[in-house]
């Protein structure tokens, strides 16, 4: 398979995936669907997905073999492996060769080789802050992921944390009010854009570029600075003078994406 027709197979099953948190979906039968495309897409033969309960208990959710499941289960009963470190942890775990890990996993390890792998992955599930469970990735041969493999991998498991949060498909009741927000945000921002451009002498792609630099590095949503910037006048000097510190950047890097997006 080249390049290409893989990048093809990535997009096609992340966007059917995301048409189906879109529409009427059953949680098991797409996180079933999504650890089956898992293995597939990715250089693993087999995967396995283990969802956290209220208390933070492992359960197996979904496995694309009966042996990936049973190695899952032999997880959780020896409480030890590559998933349950993900979990706690909340960061990847990559392991491209099971007989180095034996210290670690004294339990474990035998078990997946017994089970025929030789190398094992797990990515973190998280939303708002938490982690609900981990995707493990079970390969037959030695070997690390590469950098391809590692964002699909994540990109599925944010695809299966949003499928968890969400649970069921969005009506119009709910969705009208989002668009009728996200409709009032972008105004406040057109507003921002244009008192900057006036204040600093600048373009409007340059006060855009401002606007979400300063959002980026403050670590607040670009909404709510051109907000504090529009609505509080007595914060606004303040405001002003920081972003006026950054206009020499946007000027030096009218190419950024900022710059392309007002």
């Amino acid at each position: 398979m080249t390049n290409g027709d893989r990048e093809a197979r990535v997009l096609e099953a992340l966007v059917t995936l995301v048409d189906s948190l879109l529409d009427d979906f059953d949680v098991v039968e797409l996180l079933t669907d999504l650890t089956e495309r898992c293995a597939r897409l990715l250089d693993v033969s087999s995967a396995g997905l283990l969802l956290a309960d209220p208390l933070g208990r492992l359960h197996l959710m979904a496995a694309t073999s009966a042996k990936t499941g049973e190695l899952e289960l032999f997880q959780l009963q020896a409480d030890e492996g590559p998933c349950l470190d993900c979990f706690a942890n909340g960061e990847p775990v990559s392991v491209a060769d099971l007989t180095t890990a034996a210290d670690r996993w004294p339990r474990f390890v035998p078990a997946a080789a017994q089970a025929g792998f030789a190398s094992v992955h797990a990515v973190p599930m998280r939303a708002a802050g938490s982690t609900l469970g981990a995707l493990g990735l079970f390969g037959t041969s030695v070997g690390a992921l590469n950098d391809a493999d590692v964002l699909v991998g994540r990109s599925l498991a944010h695809v299966a944390s949003v499928a968890i949060v969400q649970e069921h498909a969005p009506t119009r009741d709910v969705v009208l009010p989002h668009l009728r927000s996200a409709l009032a945000d972008q105004v406040v921002v057109e507003q921002a854009k244009g008192f900057l451009r006036e204040r600093l002498d600048v373009t409007v792609e340059e006060a855009f570029a401002v606007l979400r630099h300063h959002a980026r590095t403050s670590g607040r949503h670009l909404t709510a600075v051109a907000r504090q910037l529009m609505s509080e006048p007595a914060t606004r000097p303040v405001l002003v003078e920081e972003l006026t510190g950054l206009v020499p950047a946007a000027r030096s890097n009218p190419a950024s994406p900022a710059a392309h997006r007002g």
